[in-house]
């Protein structure tokens, strides 16, 4: 008789769906269906009518190649946007870019070589030609991440309808008063000759020398004297860092209730802050002195000195901000080129203002005998000159933090200038009180922006630049008065709306202004046209009023912004304070933060460590999913590490959830959801408890991305996949699934079990793994409940509550932990040779009487739980394994019987049937 090939009655695995993924080739083929199938508006068609989630979308710079940070933040808002539009949401996603400013006019004119000698209009060409190229080339980039959104419609700062709408939004805090154009010191960047806003400013490690001068005094009202001072020699003593500011010097200023002392040392008298006397001596490399006695800040007041190499005599003056943390106590006060300088000396009119830097960081003739050098070259000259002129009491050289121009990384001045300011006291409580209503992620980040905008007294608008939105002001050409009325700001709107603000290049200011327009202080009729740009903070603090309307779909205020930790202080802030002085409240009901990327050292990216990688460098290695699963995986609240190491470890872990879906797609071939699927309550309990844990999955994961918490999605599915799954059901289920009748009860409820389990996690992991998600999605067997076009197409599964007892997981996390036990006492006997395959074991458990009395509660469950041929219960008795389960002990025993050729089990059954004599009862039975 010839024997028959039982291999070929088993139910063996069927599927397309390949182990290697391919990522990096079979992504690019997704994406162009998408496009192909118009997923996006497809989405939002079949979402017509939920409730809106709106995500704004903080704009990118359009000036080069995105970087990993960039894709991090794209990623997230995809993640977002997608989970919203799969539970119960319609959730649009409109892209933006920042396209003014000043790193596009430079890097625009490096690459069409041109210097001054162009118009602005020609300027501006080349400008908005090079943001339009890179908008192009990020919004590559951005859908090849998998980021799906309305590519085709997005909004542009240079956009006219844009512009126009930011002059509006201009207009209307002028109206309000906000506007003032003041002289006050900003920070002012040298090399890129342009005024700095806060956001345009980062600290770096600057070497220094700092000096202590000496400033002879002229009048001291006979206080000094009194407490044994020669008045001619003394010396009221200060400190600074920036020493090419001493030429601007025009007070000093001390703390009113502080107590300051006269130092005799080497026949002179300085006057310091007591508490900082012995600092400053030690600095002095002076070790005797003598101090003669103590008199308060507020009776130093309007004592006068000379200046150590200009001709001036100042006065001492108080001022609160005065602390005694460092220096002497006795602040040198240059009102040109401080902002707490400038605010004290307010306070005395005939104090006036010098600035004895130009807008190239070179002295001017108010700077004297060093006309001419740079601040740098200054530093060394006047110091070299205090020294000759005795001046100097002591130097040091250190490295402080100093502010630098972030676009430059060129050291930054603080000088006065003429400029456009918001005043931001004008609507500082309306702020703050808009910063409690929102709900701010993490949440330290309401303190962090509410200390921003309380210490926050102006902003900064104006830009000496060519390449972004004109500031609409006109001035009468006879009296010089500023000109802006509600009438001429809406006849510049209506301008850069039909023809964009290049209209403002193009035209006079006769051209613009209504017909008869007439200077409100002379009544003159010809006007000139302001020459400085807005800050782009402005452009983008101004989206909200642009693209949150309802002829984009959108409202206003929009539930969402999540940008990076760094806009605190940038979008989160000039977006918040032109709403709320526009319309009284934020413009976000929810504010998100992310950190910076790091390499895998935790160092920041920099060209010197050569230690960045272009997102694009990890998506031909490991495909996009890997790069949104580094995204998902990673608490973004802090900075997030990346390195090849790292990603290795994600392709591991992503390769697990690839192998789970495999797995499941192979035996569920011959599934069909719609007409095999088994009620719950008829499934065997084994599927009940891997669908009573997929239920759990699911409400863990939805919790997790409604609080963005999405590194817990990801390592709750992760260790779903590997603890659940792979380590236990799974690998129970292959006996059922393989050797049961194909249609019968057995092994429909293991498939729909499975069918559940992967219908589940698909959906679940469609938001992070889009390009996997949807390969999965189309392997699945049809059914009436899955739009098959695409997984995005479907709602996210809700949980059933309540579908088992808390009694019945108990019961099955018992005998998870037994199984441990179990499998531990396999391992040994393995090693010892005792068995080969667990199959070969039958397993005796030893058992108190509590253990008894529930194993054998559970005993038909327990030989295919631990993979075994057979189970014994025996109460007492003493295994030769003791594990972690107190009242029980296991041994491992060779399993009885013969080995059936078809499911590999030992069983005294085997050669009963003699039909199939080399099989066991159940394997001959399913064969009938």
């Amino acid at each position: 008789m010839k024997a028959q090939d039982y291999n070929a009655t088993l139910n063996l695995p069927v599927t397309d769906f390949p182990m290697r993924a391919g990522l990096p080739q079979k992504e690019p083929v997704t994406l162009k269906h998408w496009q192909e199938q118009d997923l996006y508006h497809k989405m939002m068609e079949r979402n017509e009518g939920k409730p809106l989630y709106i995500l704004h979308d903080g704009p990118p710079y359009a000036n080069g190649d995105i970087h990993l940070g960039t894709a991090l933040n794209k990623v997230l808002k995809d993640i977002i946007v997608r989970h919203k539009n799969m539970t119960g949401y319609k959730a649009p996603y409109i892209p933006g870019w920042d396209t003014h400013g000043l790193p596009i006019e430079l890097k625009a004119r490096k690459k069409a070589g041109v210097d001054s000698g162009i118009s602005p209009v020609e300027l501006r060409k080349i400008c908005k030609e090079f943001a339009l190229h890179y908008v192009g080339v990020q919004r590559e980039q951005f859908e090849r991440l998998g980021v799906l959104g309305d590519f085709d419609h997005p909004y542009l700062t240079l956009r006219p309808e844009f512009e126009a709408k930011q002059i509006e939004i201009f207009g209307e805090m002028a109206s309000k008063g906000y506007i003032y154009k003041g002289l006050k010191p900003v920070y002012w960047c040298p090399e890129c000759q342009t005024a700095l806003a806060e956001a345009e400013i980062e600290y770096a490690e600057d070497p220094c020398d700092t000096v202590y001068v000496k400033f002879k005094v002229a009048d001291d009202k006979g206080k000094l004297a009194a407490l044994g001072a020669e008045l001619d020699k003394t010396y009221f003593v200060i400190w600074t860092t920036t020493t090419w500011t001493l030429p601007g010097n025009l007070a000093i200023c001390v703390g009113p209730s502080y107590d300051y002392c006269v130092v005799k040392a080497n026949g002179e008298y300085y006057v310091v802050a007591r508490e900082l006397a012995d600092n400053t001596m030690k600095a002095a490399g002076i070790s005797e002195y003598e101090i003669l006695g103590l008199i308060t800040g507020a009776e130093l007041e309007y004592m006068t000195y000379t200046h150590p190499f200009m001709d001036r005599v100042s006065p001492i003056i108080v001022g609160d901000h005065v602390t005694l943390d460092s220096g002497t106590g006795c602040v040198h006060t240059a009102p040109g080129f401080g902002v707490e300088d400038f605010e004290v000396c307010q306070n005395y009119p005939d104090i006036g203002i010098v600035v004895p830097v130009n807008s190239v960081g070179c002295m001017t003739a108010e700077a004297g005998k060093f006309e001419g050098l740079t601040t740098t070259e200054a530093n060394k000259a006047i110091k070299e000159d205090l020294i000759a002129s005795n001046s100097l009491l002591a130097s040091e050289h250190i490295e402080h933090q100093y502010p630098h121009c972030w676009r430059c990384k060129e050291p930054v001045l603080f000088r006065a200038t003429e400029q456009w300011f918001c005043s931001i006291d004008g609507f500082k409580d309306q702020a703050l009180k808009a910063i409690e209503d929102v709900e701010w992620i993490p949440a330290w980040g309401e303190g962090r922006i509410r200390n921003m905008v309380n210490d926050r007294s102006d902003w900064c608008i104006s830009r000496q630049r060519t390449w972004g939105v004109p500031i609409p002001i006109f001035y009468c050409e006879d009296c010089g008065e500023p000109y802006i009325t509600k009438e001429s700001i809406q006849a510049v709107a209506d301008l850069f709306r039909k023809e964009g603000s290049d209209g403002w290049y193009l035209h006079e200011a006769a051209e613009i202004l209504p017909a008869g327009t007439k200077c409100a202080k002379c009544g003159g009729t010809h006007f000139r046209k302001e020459k400085d740009i807005m800050d782009v903070w402005f452009d983008s603090g101004s989206s909200h009023a642009a693209v949150l309307t309802e002829e984009n779909g959108l409202h206003w205020p929009c539930d969402l912004y999540i940008e990076g930790a760094d806009q605190y202080r940038g979008w989160f802030q000039s977006s918040l304070l032109t709403a709320v002085a526009t319309r009284g409240s934020a413009p976000y009901k929810t504010c998100c933060s992310c950190g910076w990327v790091v390499d895998g050292e935790g160092r920041k990216m920099s060209k010197s460590l050569a230690n960045g990688t272009a997102p694009e460098k990890i998506i031909n290695q490991y495909g996009a999913d890997i790069l949104r699963l580094w995204v998902a995986s990673s608490d973004y609240h802090s900075d997030v590490r990346i390195s090849f190491e790292y990603l290795k470890q994600l392709s591991e872990g992503y390769r697990k959830i690839r192998n789970t879906a495999r797995y499941i797609l192979g035996n569920i071939s011959d599934f069909h959801p719609d007409t095999d699927s088994v009620p719950f309550d008829e499934m065997m309990e084994i599927d009940q408890w891997a669908v009573a844990m997929t239920e759990k999955l699911i409400a863990d994961a939805r919790k997790a991305y409604d609080a963005f918490d999405f590194h817990l999605v990801y390592h709750a599915i992760h260790n779903f996949c590997a603890a659940d799954m792979s380590s236990f059901y799974l690998d129970v289920l292959k006996d059922r699934l393989y050797t049961e009748k194909s249609d019968g009860l057995k092994r429909r409820s293991a498939q729909t079990a499975i069918y559940t389990i992967l219908r589940s996690l698909t959906l679940l992991l469609a938001p992070i793994l889009t390009f996997t998600s949807e390969e999965i999605w189309a392997c699945l067997p049809d059914s009436k409940e899955n739009n098959k076009d695409s997984v995005m197409l479907n709602d996210m599964p809700l949980p059933t509550e309540n579908l088992v007892t808390e009694e019945f997981l108990a019961k099955w996390e018992r005998i998870h932990t037994i199984r441990d036990d179990v499998n531990k006492a396999l391992e040994i006997a393995r090693t010892n040779k005792a068995i080969g395959k667990s199959l070969e074991a039958k397993v005796v458990l030893h058992c108190d009487e509590d253990t008894y009395t529930f194993a054998k509660s559970v005993e038909g469950e327990l030989p295919a739980a631990f993979i075994v041929s057979a189970v014994e219960i025996v109460s007492g008795g003493e295994g030769s394994f003791h594990g972690d389960v107190a009242g029980l002990s296991v041994d491992v025993l060779q399993a009885e019987g013969q080995k059936c050729e078809r499911c590999w089990m030992y069983s005294e059954t085997v050669g009963q049937d003699p039909e199939h004599p080399t099989l066991c009862s159940r394997c001959a039975a399913v064969l009938k």
